[in-house]
């Protein structure tokens, strides 16, 4: 198969969808690998490192997009690539369908074979592509919460970890899944006064177990409201693979939090846990709505790709092995992993959470 790479054009997105070294087990495998001028800089592979593995490049995007059977990236392709994607060709990436009505109808319109990477599911329900991602999502997002805190970034003032007669930051965390651990982990490792909800019991009881300096919270509007008022920072990790992510806190519960404090949305890919947010991007992380600064980064671990695009090509290039040696359809058929990854295919809508998000037509799929 002629596998492409291109660059990732999104905003401060400096990730890349495969390394040399998958690039070197691709060729293994008998594969042609092209890779865009410059790709895998961000992420500290100059084109000499993928010319080694085996790879050509490429000088621009549309040259990629052009001879590629299948292209791995990591985001959503964006507006100027709507009209290089070609009808049968694989697209395998981030694609957030759900919050995202434009990239949709772009793509039934291109009849492409959309497969995404937050989709691909597990028997026991995880979601090996999402995970990497979401373990560094969940830790940055402490990290940039303590940092927009800080007077200079917009926050209040607040030290994330106190000092000595001066209490900490308190920290509500909306989710104990990956996101929400991984963030916990990290904020009451700096010493926050943390609390996390789940709708979960057994989740709850786990992070009690491995976290017990965590606090835990069943997550309800009640118990919510109630933690608000003395929140710094609200964390927003809440997910439905596939489909809209539920406002936990709307726009009237804004006024029960303190100035100054801090709502970050790392579901804002999927339409965000806050009603009042809004996808914003590195270069302009955050907005003040009602005197609550949000931050609501679309592709926070875009930020540090030397960590990240390792992380997730540790996950997805096995994948993406199995759909160049099989073709989509056989690979799909002997892995139904894949298979839940299928969103849509030939103009069609083939996930029925993506279907339900727009009230368009949802087809099932036939291999």
């Amino acid at each position: 198969m002629i596998i492409g790479v291109p660059s990732e054009i999104k905003n401060n997105e400096n990730r890349i969808g495969m390394t040399p070294s998958g690039v070197k087990e691709m060729v293994k495998h008998g594969h042609k690998v092209f890779v865009q001028h410059d790709a895998g800089v961000g992420s500290g592979f100059p084109d000499s490192d993928y010319i080694n593995a085996g790879a050509e490049i490429l000088p621009t995007i549309k040259d990629v997009y052009d001879v590629a059977e299948m292209i791995v990236k990591v985001k959503e392709p964006i507006e100027p690539e709507y009209e290089l994607i070609r009808k049968d060709q694989v697209l395998f990436t981030y694609f957030h369908f759900a919050s995202d009505r434009p990239l949709t109808d772009a793509m039934l319109k291109a009849h492409a074979v959309c497969i995404a990477y937050e989709t691909v599911r597990l028997p026991d329900r995880s979601l090996p592509l999402l995970v990497p991602m979401s373990e560094v999502a969940g830790r940055m997002a402490a990290q940039q919460a303590a940092r927009f805190l800080e007077k200079p970034q917009g926050g209040m003032g607040k030290l994330m970890a106190g000092v000595p007669g001066v209490k900490p930051a308190k920290v509500l965390i909306l989710g104990a899944g990956v996101v929400g651990r991984n963030a916990a982990k990290i904020a009451s490792g700096m010493g926050a006064d943390v609390t996390i909800t789940d709708i979960s019991l057994p989740t709850l009881r786990h992070v009690a177990d491995i976290m017990p300096q965590v606090k835990t919270l069943y997550s309800s509007a009640h118990n919510i409201e109630a933690e608000l008022p003395d929140a710094d920072v609200v964390i927003g990790s809440v997910l439905i693979p596939g489909a809209l992510t539920p406002h936990l806190v709307t726009r009237d519960m804004l006024k029960l939090m303190k100035p100054g404090a801090l709502l970050v949305d790392v579901a804002i890919d999927q339409g965000g846990c806050f009603e009042t947010s809004h996808p914003t991007t590195h270069s302009e992380p955050t907005y003040v709505l009602d005197g609550i600064v949000h931050y609501a980064v679309a592709n926070i671990p875009g930020a540090v790709p030397m960590t990240s695009t390792l992380a997730l090509t540790n996950a997805t290039l096995p994948y993406a092995i199995k759909l160049a040696d099989n073709g989509w359809k056989k690979a799909c058929k002997e892995d139904n992993a894949l298979l839940q990854g299928v969103n849509i295919v030939d103009g069609k809508i083939v996930f029925p959470a993506v279907a339900e998000a727009f009230g368009l037509e949802y087809s099932k799929l036939e291999l």
